[in-house]
């Protein structure tokens, strides 16, 4: 770390020219490819894959998106002369876009059954000739356009789907610069320099701005969440900002106790930089394993925020220390210039209020430890209720065209018009086709919660047939995905028992989030094991000990339960709703909380690893373990809440982006940074570890010989300051 270090000091220029550089390079890039940014939902070995597979072998032209334009009347009935001829008129023009290859029209001999009972609300199926996300994003733009031109001051227009859905989500440009802004306000009062404040800020969006450009470009090539950009700028803005942070607190540190400003960031880097890159590792680890899930929806996710974790990790080893070599004494601000010239270097001495609530802790360790324990336990209590599932339309926020369309198509029908349940069945072709699918589609419209079943459409070759379902409840309702369950376990295999119909399977939207939910479910237990395995022996390889990876692990599960119960009290249970723009009640998005899970395991590592690491290197030179926890927490102390300040202001104002896959996020961090902060690293880690005394840093001998020696404390005792704690 020393030679990086002072490679990049010394050719400060080419750092930042390289870094430019790759920053334009990338940029002009993404600019002439764009991005194909896409949900892929590729489920191998369920119900909704084979359906899928099934229509899109048998019925080609059936094998894209269907979306609905809505039309209500806020006077009058949509059968009204002047109402039917200028909606007709509207639904024509939609109907010659490019890409939409069928339309079934209200006002069509057929569609008697598109029109509500009080003849108010109507609604067109629209047919595209692919899967949505396969479509450029202004043919999909140019089907709303002229959709809405059928809206009057009597009539309303809504439309909603998938494909609808998928480019009517707001930007996060507001939300990064609101996060931005905040960061930069707690960096200036931590430091009290807008040096200070600039440093940490430009090493992220440096390192960001070079991220979502590889992921653009990248997503050209690979299935990337569409949300992976805003995911991205969400980690690259907090983790960047704090690894930063970390070495140019402690570079300011080395400033004051007399160092010379070279020698200062060399020993910062190979210092604070180490736990900077076991933290960056562990985050990279922890989102790496959501490649064992298998599902390809999550590995374009899971690259792109590995891709950004690394990046900033890079940027605060080699950029930041180039940049610091420009600022020399000067990122100390004046009035610790002024003070380090007229009194000369502080020394090592330590007071202040972090040294007072350390020493509390010590004395105390216990209680606080049990009351910091039940806080954790009370606040992730409603993590026990969680329901796994999948936001439909109903939770964008009210003025969005989907909301719309979705509250006319619950009010003037039934919720579950917003989201079909599509039934493919595959026919032995010998014996009374017709007969044994009517068997079947009776089965299914007499089972309780299913409100219609259209007729069964046959294949042209006569080897399949599909049926459309409609549901009484809402696409998202748990009532929905029980009867899911139920028609594919009973209903079905006891209707087409000894029949022509060899197989039928339950598709569409709805029920791949149902297989989506269960996919995850079943998997999660393997992926929560190795990623807490690997934090385990990264922490055992760096510390040398069993006790500290152990209370470490302990105290990043509590951080998750919490954080999952703050999402499920906001976003489930409806508490709070109207402040953080949640829409309406849901489930909780089923690959949220796996990928949350990794993320917040991650950074969870930041803090710990900061933490400990100061008190690991206090531990080997004096082997006073009171000592250690003391001063680990008070040199830290400070910085440690600062970073946490920023990364909850940053993950803050991503609530509030209207996009509720982002807010969970955005909520979940929030409250896990605040506790693992505020109370987990504050209060419970150090509590712990004066109750376990010497034993934090016991490791059996024969366990030592054969771990590998990859330590976070600089290898030579010349860079380490003795403390001088002033309350002894």
């Amino acid at each position: 770390m020393t030679g990086l270090a002072r490679w990049c000091y010394r050719n400060r220029w080419i750092v930042v020219g390289v870094w430019l550089g790759v920053l334009i390079l990338t940029s002009a890039v993404a600019a002439v490819t764009g991005n194909k940014y896409r949900d892929d939902f590729n489920l191998p070995g369920t119900d909704t894959q084979r359906a899928f597979d099934l229509l899109t072998a048998e019925f080609p032209q059936q094998a894209g998106d269907f979306d609905q334009i809505v039309i209500h009347t806020r006077t009058g009935k949509v059968t009204d002369p002047e109402v039917k001829r200028a909606e007709e008129a509207m639904l024509q023009n939609v109907r010659a876009l490019p890409h939409i290859v069928a339309m079934s029209s209200p006002y069509s001999p057929a569609g008697a059954f598109q029109i509500s009972r009080d003849q108010r609300t109507a609604f067109a199926t629209i047919e595209f000739d692919t899967l949505a996300n396969a479509i450029p994003k202004s043919a999909i733009q140019k089907v709303i356009d002229t959709a809405e031109t059928g809206s009057s001051g009597r009539v309303q227009v809504a439309l909603g789907g998938q494909g609808i859905e998928y480019i009517k989500q707001p930007s996060t440009l507001v939300s990064e610069i609101a996060g931005g802004l905040a960061a930069a306000v707690i960096l200036f009062l931590a430091f009290g320099s807008w040096r200070g404040m600039v440093l940490p800020l430009v090493t992220a969006v440096v390192a960001l701005g070079i991220a979502a450009a590889v992921i653009g470009i990248v997503s050209n090539v690979m299935s990337v969440a569409k949300f992976t950009e805003q995911l991205a700028a969400l980690m690259g803005l907090g983790v960047g900002v704090d690894y930063a942070l970390f070495i140019v607190s402690r570079h300011r540190n080395n400033l004051m106790h007399g160092m010379d400003v070279e020698e200062s960031v060399i020993a910062s880097v190979d210092t604070s930089g180490r736990a900077v890159v076991f933290a960056g590792a562990a985050v990279s680890f922890a989102l790496l394993g959501l490649m064992l899930l298998g599902i390809s929806f999550l590995v374009g996710v899971s690259l792109g925020a590995v891709m950004t974790v690394i990046l900033t990790m890079l940027a605060s080893l080699t950029l930041l220390p180039a940049m610091l070599s420009f600022m020399g004494r000067k990122i100390l601000g004046r009035k610790l210039l002024r003070q380090l010239e007229s009194s000369g270097p502080t020394g090592s001495h330590v007071s202040g209020g972090w040294l007072t609530w350390a020493r509390r802790v010590e004395r105390r360790p216990l209680l606080l430890a049990v009351v910091a324990f039940l806080v954790i336990v009370f606040v992730g209590l409603p993590a026990f209720t969680m329901r796994l599932g999948s936001s439909d339309a109903g939770n964008d926020p009210k003025g969005w065209t989907t909301r719309q369309a979705y509250d006319l198509l619950s009010d003037g029908f039934a919720p579950g018009f917003n989201g079909p349940l599509i039934v493919a069945a595959s026919l032995d072709g010998a014996g009374d086709n017709a007969a044994d699918l009517a068997k079947l589609h009776d089965a299914i419209r007499s089972t309780p919660g299913v409100l219609a079943v259209t007729d069964p459409i046959p294949s042209q070759n006569g080897q399949a047939a599909t049926m459309t379902a409609i549901t009484y409840n809402a696409p998202q309702d748990a009532e929905t995905y029980s009867l899911v369950h139920k028609l594919r376990s009973t209903v079905i295999p006891r209707a087409i028992a000894g029949s022509s119909v060899k197989t039928a399977y339950i598709g569409g939207s709805t029920a791949a989030f149902v297989d989506f939910s269960h996919v995850l479910s079943t998997k999660l237990p393997l992926f929560v094991g190795v990623v807490v395995l690997a934090a385990f022996l990264l922490l055992m390889v760096a510390f040398r000990s069993l006790v500290i990876p152990l209370t470490a692990s302990i105290m990043n599960i509590l951080a998750a339960l919490a954080s999952f119960g703050l999402m499920v009290f906001v976003f489930q249970q409806g508490h709070l709703g109207s402040i953080f723009a949640v829409g309406r009640p849901g489930p909780i998005d089923s690959f949220i909380p796996v990928m949350l899970f990794a993320i917040l395991f991650g950074l969870s590592m930041d803090y710990q690893v900061f933490l400990v690491s100061r008190m690991h290197e206090e531990w080997i030179h004096t082997k006073d373990n009171s000592r250690s926890v003391i001063v680990g927490q008070t040199e830290t102390g400070r910085v440690i809440t600062a970073a946490a300040g920023i990364m909850m202001v940053v993950f803050l104002a991503f609530v509030f982006t209207g996009q509720r896959q982002v807010g969970e996020f955005g909520l979940g961090l929030f409250g896990a940074v605040l506790l693992d902060a505020y109370v987990l690293r504050t209060v419970l880690v150090p509590a712990a570890m004066h109750a376990f005394g010497d034993a934090n840093w016991w490791l059996p001998g024969w366990l030592d010989r054969i771990l590998p020696h990859v330590s976070i404390d600089p290898p030579s005792s010349t860079d380490h300051v003795e403390v001088i704690l002033d309350d002894e």
